[in-house]
């Protein structure tokens, strides 16, 4: 009886200890569940829970229902989440490294915004790990467009145009075009248009669609302005806790999920400018002088960027132009 005991109780020890292995991770993003950058994570929660056989789930809170956009990061940091999801521009203030690919006109295309990101990676995974975390996969938004009330020629027409804001660069396009900048995260773009906060916004079809921009405005310019990204990222003790199995798992579920994120946005960019269309906004190129004067921006930003870069940036910027 004595022994029959101890082996029921050796079976029970083992199969909590088997409980106590199954992890769940708490994750945080911004953005809404319909959002591309959403569905995909979710894609890569999916991934991961079965790629670990249920060892490993990832609760995925979309929305910044958990934690507002400026407290992700942190909040990944601190251990109060396991991950997050930001805008790397965010964190401009930070590191330079992290406005280069909001600078106008720098990158125009995929490729181009690929190869910036390959050659300024590096530097990206360096800050992170030294606040212990690791960067999992980044995945770019589609190329930023202007969104107005009015018909716009040229950068005179924005003179005085209340400007929504959300990272330091845009901030500064609207300083170098006369525009007066605000903070509005994207959650709020709609309340900020319908109480006359800003009346005008530099950002992609995505989250033109998702706040449903055809209500405030009617022009949308397809300008392409900058390819900017997103980063997910994850604690390292949070990591480093699972097997190297496991581990190994959530790394290959983050490349995958980065291909696919790559696919999707640019999928996303035609999908989404055709619905600002079909919903009544007037989808126009820009102008000649339009498109000339917001590259002098881009040429100001550019060489105020290099000045504060310091020899990483300047480095990587040179790798970035094939100096």
């Amino acid at each position: 009886m004595h022994k029959k005991t101890l082996g029921t109780l050796a079976i029970l020890a083992l199969a909590g200890l088997g409980l106590a292995q199954n992890q769940v991770w708490t994750m945080a993003t911004p953005y809404p569940d319909g959002n591309f950058h959403t569905i995909n994570i979710r894609e890569f929660a999916r991934d991961v829970e079965a790629a670990t056989q249920g060892r490993l789930s990832i609760r995925v809170n979309s929305g910044g229902s958990l934690l507002p956009h400026p407290q992700i990061l942190p909040g990944v940091r601190s251990g109060q989440i396991q991950m997050g999801e930001v805008l790397i521009s965010l964190l401009s203030n930070e590191n330079p490294v992290f406005d280069l690919d909001t600078i106008p006109f720098l990158v125009s295309s995929y490729e181009e915004a690929l190869r910036l990101y390959q050659v300024s990676r590096g530097e990206i995974e360096n800050w992170l790990s030294r606040r212990g975390m690791t960067l999992l996969f980044s995945v770019p938004w589609p190329g930023q467009g202007l969104y107005t009330r009015q018909p716009v020629n040229s950068v005179a027409d924005l003179r005085g145009v209340r400007f929504r804001a959300y990272n330091r660069a845009t901030a500064r396009i609207a300083e170098l075009t006369g525009m007066v900048p605000t903070q509005v995260e994207a959650a709020d773009i709609p309340q900020a248009f319908a109480t006359g906060i800003v009346a005008a916004m530099i950002t992609s079809p995505s989250t033109g669609v998702d706040s449903q921009a055809w209500d405030f405005t009617r022009y949308f310019y397809d300008l392409r302005a900058w390819i900017p990204k997103n980063m997910v990222f994850v604690s390292r003790r949070a990591l480093d806790s699972l097997s190297p199995a496991d581990r190994e798992a959530v790394l290959a579920a983050a490349r995958r999920a980065e291909e696919r994120g790559w696919r999707a946005s640019q999928q996303e960019a035609a999908s989404k400018t055709a619905i600002l269309a079909q919903r009544g906004m007037r989808v126009l190129q820009p102008s000649p002088q339009l498109t000339a004067d917001l590259k002098k921006v881009g040429q100001t930003m550019t060489e105020e960027w290099l000045r504060r870069a310091g020899a990483v940036g300047v480095n990587i910027y040179r790798a970035y132009l094939g100096r």
